[in-house]
């Protein structure tokens, strides 16, 4: 097959996969309004999914692309471990160094200035940020030329990405967004997808020698904002969480079944 019929397939691939985001927010659609007891569950799911994608889905697939480049398995570790520890740095800086969001239209004047809403962004741009080195991912699949490698890429990815864009979007319902913007913000995070995996399948080499960074600053990304910001919140919120514990185990154990099951 020609060099053009290679990429524009792993092309379609990534943005097929990249779509399934907004198929997970469907649901979204027949939730109302939810209580505070209920916005700790749900921010509890999003939480447990990011938790399981990091390790499974980023963390043990970095480590196996480094090891697969040659690095042994010290170097391999360490290398993942470095990256997970600067993407808990770049988001922390983001936090710390993002303007008021009402400037950056996230938000009305006032409620977009809110501590609570900034965690919630902080969270779409994590999960965001991880959906480029997975669209990637599936690129170079299709990019060394087996087909069916990347046809099972992009399959179990988008599978994966369901319950991410649900997380996304139920995440932003919790803090007042509409059901409309909360579902568009959930199709715009799988939408890197495709610009990744039209990378990836266009720039093989370039692109196998930087997923494993890629993969391990998602992660760390994803880590720091649970632990530093989701789970803080919904404890500042409820006293002892709520109904957090429940949501979050549920999250995870979907995302773990999901990841090992396809990834």
């Amino acid at each position: 097959m020609d060099t053009g019929s290679i990429i524009l397939a792993g092309a379609t691939a990534s943005l097929i996969a990249g779509l399934a985001t907004v198929v997970g927010a469907i649901p979204l659609l027949g939730l109302r309004r939810p209580t505070e007891e209920q916005q700790n569950l749900l921010l509890g799911f999003a939480a447990g999914v990011m938790l399981a994608a990091s390790f499974f889905s980023l963390i043990i697939p970095a480590i196996e692309v480094a090891r697969n480049q040659g690095a042994g398995r010290i170097a391999a570790s360490g290398q993942v471990v470095a990256a997970v520890l600067l993407g808990a740095l770049a988001i922390a800086e983001l936090n710390r160094r993002l303007p008021p969001l009402d400037r950056l239209g996230l938000g009305p004047p006032g409620i977009a200035a809110s501590a609570s809403i900034r965690r919630i962004w902080l969270l779409v741009a994590a999960i965001t940020l991880h959906n480029f080195p997975e669209g990637m991912a599936v690129g170079v699949s299709f990019g060394g030329g087996d087909f069916e490698q990347g046809r099972m890429t992009a399959l179990g990815i988008g599978l994966q990405n369901m319950p991410e864009g649900l997380a996304i979007a139920v995440a932003l319902m919790t803090v007042g967004y509409s059901r409309r913007k909360a579902i568009l913000a959930a199709l715009a995070s799988g939408l890197v997808e495709p610009v990744a995996g039209l990378i990836g399948v266009s720039i093989v080499t370039a692109a196998q020698a930087f997923l494993p960074w890629g993969l391990g600053l998602a992660a760390g990304a994803m880590i720091y904002v649970v632990a530093a910001d989701i789970i803080p919140d919904a404890h500042a919120r409820i006293a002892g969480g709520g109904r957090l514990g429940s949501g979050l185990m549920t999250g995870l154990a979907a995302m773990m079944f999901l990841d090992t099951i396809f990834g």
